[in-house]
Parts: C-alpha cells; sequence; structure tokens
C-alpha cells in the first residue's frame, strides 16, 4: 500500500498537527494511537502496514499524530490543557472532511477517543477501545495504575533508554511490558522501535508528554457515552489489565466487549488479522444499527397518468406539456393538503410518502377525482413499511412493493396493500378484495384491496 501523503490540520490555538488518510471505505475510523507515533515511520513496520492497509479495505482510516510527536508541531514547556487535545482530534476530522467517525482508541489513546465520545456524541458514529486504560494514576477507586513514584522511576528509565540503538532490546522489553521479552528478540523490530522512539519524540518532550499521559483521566466521561461502544481484549493479556477493561465496560452504557485469542499487545503487533475483523465486526455492526435510525415507518404512494403514450400522440407535443403541467400542478396541490412529502418525479408519474396511511389514501382518491377533469386518468397504488433513507431519499422493500402495486393497478383504480387496509380499518373507506397477486421482484404473493372511490 502507497504511503498517503502527510497533510496538516490547523487547531484553534494555532498548532499544525500532522494527519492521513488512507483506504476509501463507506465508515470513517480515526485511530487514536497509544503513546509515541510519527507517521511516516510507522509505515515501515509490515505489521503496522497490513493493519491500516485492510482496514481501508471496509473504511476511510483517519491516522494523526498528536501535538507534541512525529510529524506534529512540538510542545511547550506547559501542559497541553485536555480541551486542546480535543481540539486536535476535532481539527484533523474537520480537515479531512470527517462529519461522522468511529474513533478507535488504543492503549492510553483509550482515555482521549473516550472523552471525544463523550464531548462530541453527534460526531461519533462509535467508540472501539482496545483494552480499558482510560486513567494511568493510581487512585484508591482505581487500583490498576500508577503512583506517582512509580511512574517518576518508569520515566527515568525510560529517558535513559529513549532511542539508544544499543540498549534497544532493554528499551523494548520496557515499551512493551506484556509482550517486550518476544519483541526484543525480533532484530528488525528493534531497530524499528529505535527509530520511532528518535524521530517521534525529543527526552525532553518525553518528560512533558508521560506528565500529561499521567494526568490524564477520562473515567467522569464513561456515563455520558451514548455511542454504540465495545472493548477489545486478548485473553493472553495480563489478570490486571482484562479487570481493568472489564470495569470500564462496565461504567459506559450499554457497551460491549470482545474476546481474541491471538497476542497482541496493541493492535499492530502480534494477531493483526484478528484485530482488523474485530473492528470489521463492529464497524458492521455500528452501520446496521445507522441504518436502522435511517428506516422510518410511512406509507408510500405511486400514481402516473393510463395510457400516457396514447394520450400525448392523440393530443399533440404542445397540448400534452400543457396537460402534464395541470396534472402535476393538482397532484402537487393535494399533496401539500393531505402532508404528503414528494420523493421522486418521473415523466407522468410521482412517487410520495405519507406519515399516515389514512391521509396517502384519501390523497390517491382526491388525486384520481381532480385529474378526470383534466380527461385523463391515472392509477395508484400504496403500501405502509419500513421505508430507508438512501442517499437522501426514500428506499427500501416497502417502496419495490407500493411501485408494483401501482404497475398492476387499471385506469382510476387505487390499490393497496392488505397492510394499509388493515391499518384504515374504521377510517370510513370501503374497499374490494382485488386478489392475491405475485409482485416482481418480490417474494411470495400479496393480498391486494381496491378503494372504491
Amino acid at each position: 500500500m502507497e504511503i498517503p501523503a502527510t497533510r496538516y490540520a490547523v487547531t484553534q490555538d494555532g498548532v499544525r498537527i500532522a494527519y492521513q488518510v488512507a483506504g476509501d471505505g463507506p465508515v470513517d475510523i480515526v485511530l487514536v494511537n497509544s503513546f509515541v507515533t510519527h507517521l511516516e515511520v510507522f509505515w515501515e513496520l509490515r505489521s503496522f502496514e497490513r493493519l491500516i492497509r485492510d482496514l481501508g479495505t471496509f473504511a476511510r482510516v483517519i491516522l494523526f499524530d498528536k501535538r507534541g510527536m512525529g510529524l506534529s508541531d512540538r510542545v511547550s514547556s506547559s501542559l497541553p490543557t485536555l480541551e486542546a487535545r480535543l481540539d486536535d482530534l476535532r481539527a484533523v476530522l474537520d480537515a479531512a472532511g470527517s462529519e461522522q467517525t468511529l474513533a478507535f482508541g488504543t492503549g492510553d489513546g483509550g482515555a482521549l477517543a473516550a472523552l471525544f465520545a463523550a464531548t462530541y456524541p453527534e460526531r461519533c458514529l462509535g467508540l472501539l477501545l482496545w483494552s480499558g486504560n482510560v486513567r494511568t494514576a493510581w487512585a484508591p477507586d482505581y487500583p490498576w495504575g500508577l503512583t506517582e513514584h512509580a511512574m517518576e522511576q518508569r520515566l527515568e528509565d525510560r529517558l535513559e533508554l529513549w532511542g539508544n540503538a544499543e540498549r534497544g532490546e532493554e528499551s523494548t522489553r520496557m515499551t512493551f511490558p506484556w509482550e517486550g521479552p518476544a519483541l526484543s528478540r525480533d532484530p528488525a523490530f528493534v531497530s524499528w522501535l529505535m527509530k520511532v522512539q528518535r524521530t517521534a519524540i525529543s527526552p525532553g518532550d518525553l518528560g512533558i508528554y508521560s506528565r500529561i499521559w499521567f494526568a490524564t483521566d477520562a473515567r467522569s466521561a464513561l456515563p455520558l457515552i451514548q455511542a454504540p461502544t465495545r472493548l477489545v481484549m486478548r485473553t493472553p493479556w495480563p489478570d490486571d489489565v482484562i479487570e481493568e477493561t472489564r470495569w470500564t465496560a462496565a461504567q459506559i452504557p450499554g457497551s460491549s466487549i470482545v474476546t481474541l485469542e491471538g497476542s497482541g499487545e496493541d493492535a499492530w503487533i502480534g494477531d493483526v488479522d484478528e484485530a482488523v475483523e474485530a473492528v470489521r465486526d463492529f464497524a458492521s455492526a455500528v452501520r446496521e444499527e445507522q441504518g436502522a435510525f435511517d428506516r422510518v415507518l410511512a406509507t408510500v404512494m405511486f400514481t402516473d397518468i393510463v395510457g400516457s403514450t396514447e394520450v400525448a400522440s392523440s393530443v399533440g407535443d404542445g397540448e400534452w406539456k400543457g396537460l402534464v403541467e395541470r396534472h402535476h400542478a393538482a397532484v402537487r396541490a393535494l399533496l401539500a393538503r393531505f402532508r404528503g412529502r414528494e420523493v421522486d418525479t418521473a415523466g407522468d408519474g410521482f412517487f410520495a410518502t405519507f406519515d399516515g396511511p389514512g391521509r396517502a389514501v384519501r390523497c390517491a382518491a382526491e388525486i384520481v377525482r381532480a385529474v378526470a377533469s383534466l380527461g385523463i386518468e391515472v392509477r395508484a397504488g400504496l403500501h405502509t413499511g419500513e421505508v430507508e433513507t438512501i442517499a437522501g431519499k426514500a428506499g427500501g422493500l416497502a417502496v419495490v412493493i407500493g411501485s408494483r402495486i401501482a404497475s398492476i393497478a387499471g385506469p382510476s383504480d387505487v390499490l393497496v396493500s392488505q397492510t394499509v387496509r388493515d391499518l384504515t380499518a374504521g377510517s370510513g373507506f370501503t374497499f374490494d378484495d382485488a386478489g392475491e397477486r405475485e409482485l416482481k421482484g418480490v417474494p411470495g404473493t400479496w393480498r391486494i384491496s381496491r378503494l372504491i372511490v
């Protein structure tokens, strides 16, 4: 996969945040990566390249370097606020043109992803957390964290080893506390990690960032998260990490956990294929749920002029044009009267939706009466069902059924499905049974009724 171009998003306080966009799938995923990153050097790790390449088959993956590291602007001597770090993420999504995004937080990046989900619910399509790390510091009610003394000791040791190729194996074991021993035996991985450390962040900025990391606490945001949320953990992980993940999941309403069997401290290490499938499954579930929100119960109505070709031939083009215009005006006036929504107009036909079947039936009957004075006849077909919003228009099986019912109607017929007839019982309509019909492209047979106009 070709490395995407590195671009820059500018935050409200003027900081330039480096980002890339890989893939062109139908869902946006922003990867809020753990600890230090360097957008371009990360691509040199084959397992990372495979992760992004495979995610890019079903998503548009947005990557970025946090302020203070990689290709982004360096931080000042003061710690950036949590608000500033959220603005970094928002600025990247704005620059990438992402209106709704699935936030994928790995490791300590999970805290920022969780805060984003809670702060911008309208922009968060879903939240996927790789482990449940949302706080670093120990607290009586958060026993999985580090004490300040332990953090400072770890930072001192890390600074001594940072980017030191001669002690690369030792640095690898410290950077990856769970799987470092295995990773340190891979010379290519150790060499890559040392390059990341040297290029991603200076030792001084590492100290600043480590204290930011230590001070971050996203626990209070967890109960506020509204987006669909899933946490990922692996069975080989330490027991305390699994406990932390389960605790975090319990704080987020409606969240779920998926457990993977393979190795991998981060999503781009170890069993990458398993990680990709976990993301794919969640993205698919989120899109399916989102699609359900775009479905509403509605009554669809299709009408068209009967024998339009013959009428046009008999009256001539000029008169036919005027006749169609008067027909359209009459139909639109009646749609407005009965609160119908015009979805599409093709030639001499109309497709409209209504929020009530009774209004739809009355509208169809009035259209039949109104156009008779023009010397033409129309036919209409109606059905009530779940209507999906597809590319801004109504679609789905209910629309197909309504269209097929209209296609079997005769002159001045208003044909309705059994659903419409049942829902309008007691509304004063009289129907004749038009029998069971097969509708082209629709499974089974459908009982159709004819309105007595």
